[in-house]
């Protein structure tokens, strides 16, 4: 699990910790801002409630840096969400927080990871592939899109 120490991170210095119901003002904030069809609070709250794995990453003074949440269906986790604050994208963050997502599904004794993500969301899609994630599938129309409109899901998988 690295961080891109070259752009000044201590990576002591982080607080990674669970998300909990206290964080959703700030979280919500931030999905808001780098998601064109963001999640909604109520999304966030039911998925903390159902007990899927939610973490967050701050900076010493507590300020959000970003968040995942994953869920685990027998052997096989979803990565649900994972976002950066947009000041801090470009950094390194994504990556930590995709190691912390797939180090949460090997935890859990999972096998596999799951996510989908938009076709027109390239900087997550070849963060992804670099990763070794693979593409197994699509979702047609899966999300929503402008003048409602749908987009297709790009179904990819990796194993643990």
């Amino acid at each position: 699990m690295t961080l891109d120490t070259s752009r000044g991170w201590d990576l002591a210095r982080l607080i990674y910790e669970p998300m909990q119901q206290s964080d959703l003002d700030e979280v919500v904030a931030v999905e808001r801002s780098v998601y064109p069809h963001p999640w909604t609070r109520t999304n966030f709250s039911d998925s903390l409630k159902n007990g899927y794995h939610a973490w967050v990453l701050r900076d010493p003074l507590r300020e959000l840096l970003g968040y995942f949440l994953v869920m685990a269906v027998v052997d096989e986790a979803h990565l649900l969400n994972v976002a950066v604050a947009a000041p801090w994208q470009g950094k390194g963050l994504g990556r930590f927080l995709l190691n912390q997502s797939v180090a949460c599904a090997r935890g859990l004794g999972m096998d596999s990871m799951l996510l989908e993500v938009r076709p027109s969301n390239q900087r997550a899609l070849d963060i992804y592939r670099r990763y070794g994630f693979t593409e197994i599938g699509r979702r047609k129309g899966y999300y929503p899109a402008a003048n409602q409109t749908r987009e297709d899901a790009i179904v990819m998988r990796i194993a643990l």
